[in-house]
C-alpha cells in the first residue's frame, strides 16, 4: 500500500512523496483522506521559516509530536475514510467518516481513540474546519464579549471570518473588522460584518474616502480581537481600546518581534492584553468545561455558520508546492485552501 505525503524540505520549498503505508497493528486503523485544509497562518510560517528551530510542533496532538525542524510533516485538519480495521478494532469502524488532526497525506494509522467520527448531519467539506471554529470557540470564552458592546476584529483570514461570524450572533452594538485586503473585507461583510475597513485607508468598503464612525476608531473599542498575524497589528489594536478594554491576541508570530508601544494609551488606559491558544482551555473554565463539551459547541457552529461557503481553492495533493505558493504570493485572492486525494489506490 502507498501514500502520497506533503513535506516541507526547508523554507519555501514543499515536496509530495510517495511511500510504503505500515500495517495497521493490533487496536490501530488506517485512514484514506479524502481532502486536508491548509492552515494558512500556521502553515505559511513552516513555509517561509518563520518558526522558531527546536520548538515544540504541538504536545496535545499524538501526530505532531516532536520540534519545529525540517524536514518537516504538517498540518492538523484532514477528513477521511477508515478503510481498514486491524485486530482488536470494532469492523464497524470499516467505511466510517472521521476527522483526525494528521498532517497532510493520503493515508494514515491511527487509534480510533484520535478519531472524530463525523455527527450524520455535518458533510465532509463543512467537517474540515473543525480546528478553525474551535479556534473561533475558544476566542469566545476567552474575550467574554458582552450585551452592547463595541467590538473589532484585525484579520479576516478565515480563522477571523469565523471569529466574526460568531461574533455577529451577539447582541454587540458595534462589529468592525479590518483586513487589508478587499475580498476578504467583502466576506467579512458576508459573515457578519457591520463595517470592513482596510488598514491603510480606514475607509469604509462601501466608500474608500469614507471615514466610519470616529469613536470605534479612535479609543472606544471594549473588545478587539488581533488576528491578522502580524506583529505591527498590536499597536494598531491598542489605539483602538477604550478605558479598561480587551486585546485578545490570537495570532502566533512565529519568530517575528512586536515592537509593541506600552507607553501611552496602553499604559493609561488599563487595557489587558489578553493570550488565547486553542490547545488548552482557560483555567477558570476548567471545572466545568472539556475539550469534548467544547468541541460539541463548535459541531453546532459549523452547522449554524456553513463554513464550507469560505473555501475558494481546491488542489489536488500533487499540487500542494503550487497550493503553498498561491497562498504565499496571492493572499489576496485566497482564504481556505484545501488539498483533495481523490480515490488514492490502497
Amino acid at each position: 500500500m502507498k501514500r502520497k505525503a506533503v513535506i516541507f524540505e526547508k523554507p519555501f520549498a514543499v515536496s509530495v512523496v510517495e511511500e510504503p503505508v505500515p500495517g495497521a497493528e493490533t487496536g490501530q486503523v488506517i485512514v484514506q483522506n479524502r481532502m486536508s485544509a491548509i492552515s494558512p497562518g500556521t502553515e505559511l510560517l513552516i513555509y517561509r521559516g518563520q518558526v522558531p528551530d527546536g520548538w515544540p510542533v504541538d504536545s496535545t496532538i499524538s501526530s505532531l509530536s516532536g520540534a519545529f525542524g525540517y524536514p518537516l510533516r504538517y498540518g492538523y485538519a484532514a477528513v477521511g475514510q477508515v478503510v481498514v480495521a486491524g485486530q482488536g478494532v470494532d469492523p464497524n469502524w470499516i467505511g466510517r467518516w472521521v476527522f483526525s488532526f494528521q498532517p497532510h497525506q493520503s493515508h494514515y494509522l491511527a487509534s480510533p481513540s484520535v478519531l472524530i467520527p463525523l455527527p450524520a448531519d455535518i458533510d465532509p467539506e463543512n467537517a474540515l474546519f473543525v480546528p478553525a471554529m474551535e479556534t473561533a470557540v475558544n476566542f469566545m470564552m476567552d474575550g467574554r464579549p458582552l450585551i452592547g458592546e463595541r467590538v473589532m476584529v484585525l484579520g479576516q483570514g478565515i480563522v477571523g471570518l469565523l471569529t466574526t461570524a460568531l461574533l455577529s450572533r451577539f447582541p454587540l452594538a458595534k462589529l468592525v473588522t479590518v483586513d487589508r485586503y478587499a475580498f476578504r473585507r467583502q466576506r467579512s461583510l458576508e459573515v457578519g460584518a457591520q463595517k470592513a475597513l482596510a488598514p491603510e485607508s480606514q475607509g469604509d468598503i462601501g466608500d474608500p474616502n469614507r471615514i466610519i464612525d470616529d469613536k470605534v476608531l479612535q479609543g472606544e473599542a471594549d473588545l478587539v480581537y488581533e488576528l491578522s498575524g502580524d506583529p505591527a497589528a498590536l499597536n494598531q489594536a491598542v489605539s483602538f481600546c477604550g478605558f479598561g478594554a480587551r486585546i485578545i491576541v490570537g495570532s502566533w508570530y512565529g519568530t517575528r518581534r512586536a515592537a509593541l508601544d506600552l507607553g501611552r494609551e496602553f499604559h493609561r488606559n488599563r487595557i489587558r492584553l489578553i493570550s488565547s491558544q486553542v490547545s488548552t482551555i482557560a483555567p477558570e473554565f476548567l471545572g466545568r468545561w472539556s475539550k469534548e463539551r467544547r468541541l460539541a459547541v463548535v459541531w453546532d457552529m459549523i452547522r449554524s455558520v456553513r463554513p464550507d461557503k469560505l473555501i475558494t481553492h481546491r488542489f489536488p495533493v500533487e499540487q500542494a508546492p503550487q497550493a503553498f505558493d498561491l497562498l504565499d504570493r496571492q493572499p489576496e485572492s485566497a482564504v481556505q485552501v484545501v488539498l483533495t486525494y481523490g480515490n488514492s489506490p490502497m
